[in-house]
């Protein structure tokens, strides 16, 4: 059957950029506010040109008072709007928590579904290229953790802007979390999987599924965004060692697609889960526990967790690659597991 759907080779950015100008084009009601998102682009990349083709009344550069402009987001998502909203940087989470936490999550339960509050609240998130404790975090799990909030986190471009034209178009809050090293910027450290094909037309994906990205019957590995960039590698070495390893990528922090992982352990017994976010109380901890409870029968080991140890995120280069997971890292706990 023959197709006549485009599809071009786009970064992370320019993939988000595509979702963002096609859904405006769509519904007048959609606007972005942000800082720098203006002329300037984003910081990340993330609305360039847009300034350009829609003018100020829509892409609204704002003063750096992220309460002032994600409280403002909250009124006008009430009065029928569906405002996208730029934190730039996760690790900012702290100044606003009170429109998030109390506000946007908690409005359409407590006006008893009276109220919708359509917003998608964009934030950059991820470490790697020494921007300290203040400026490199992920913060997956302080996000999931609070009911009333879908939280994403997509990794390779297709799925940047299927996942975002669909949390835009959710009447449902949406925390949508890109991962700098992913967005393919020139002024950063480019890698392969940052740029991807991508159809032209605009589609949707779910929001709560999981995408098995390598097929595998020895051992499960899960993780999201650059865990799961950095688990396809160590899936490659571990090939050249005769284990075969099944690589889940995430996508969805909340929900979890437990159906996903469960069929996955089920295949291979045993779970390695690896977390770009903190060891405690994160999502290597949610993992382990919905496959203890629900798919127990299965393993034939116990869990494997790799996250960042519970200290902020060093400026040194060295130290912080050193508690940032990765492939090799991911090989190693592999071969300790398949002797177990």
């Amino acid at each position: 059957m023959e197709t006549t759907e485009k599809i071009k080779k786009l970064t992370g950015s320019k993939a988000m950029i595509q979702a963002l100008e096609q859904e405006m084009n769509r519904d007048e009601t959609i606007f972005i506010m942000g800082e720098d998102i203006g002329k300037y682009g984003g910081i990340f990349g993330s609305t360039t040109g847009l300034f350009d083709t829609f003018g100020a009344e829509r892409i609204m550069d704002t003063p750096i008072s992220e309460t002032g402009f994600i409280g403002a987001a909250v009124g006008a998502a009430a009065e029928g709007l569906r405002p996208i909203v730029e934190l730039m940087f996760v690790d900012f989470h702290g100044v606003v928590m009170d429109q998030i936490y109390n506000h946007i999550a908690k409005i359409h339960y407590m006006s008893g579904g009276q109220v919708k509050l359509p917003i998608v609240l964009l934030t950059a998130v991820g470490g790697g290229y020494s921007d300290a404790a203040q400026h490199s975090q992920t913060l997956y799990a302080s996000f999931g953790h609070l009911p009333g909030l879908k939280v994403v986190a997509p990794t390779f471009p297709k799925d940047i802007k299927g996942m975002l034209i669909s949390a835009i178009r959710d009447d449902n809050p949406v925390v949508f979390m890109f991962h700098k090293t992913l967005q393919g910027l020139g002024w950063m450290d480019q890698i392969e999987a940052s740029l991807g094909p991508v159809p032209e037309e605009a589609y949707t994906i779910p929001l709560d599924k999981a995408n098995v990205v390598r097929q595998g019957t020895d051992v499960t590995i899960v993780g999201a965004q650059m865990m799961t960039v950095e688990a396809l590698k160590a899936a490659s070495e571990l090939a050249k060692m005769g284990i075969d390893a099944e690589v889940i990528d995430l996508r969805s922090i909340k929900p979890i697609d437990k159906a996903t992982i469960l069929k996955s352990v089920a295949k291979t017994g045993k779970l390695v889960v690896v977390d770009e976010d903190y060891y405690s109380y994160g999502i290597t901890a949610e993992i382990s526990a919905i496959v203890a409870s629900e798919g127990y029968q299965y393993l034939k080991a116990p869990v494997i967790r790799l996250a960042i140890p519970d200290v902020p995120i060093p400026y040194s280069r060295v130290m912080e690659k050193f508690v940032i997971p990765d492939s090799q890292d991911i090989v190693n706990s592999v071969k300790k597991l398949m002797t177990a």
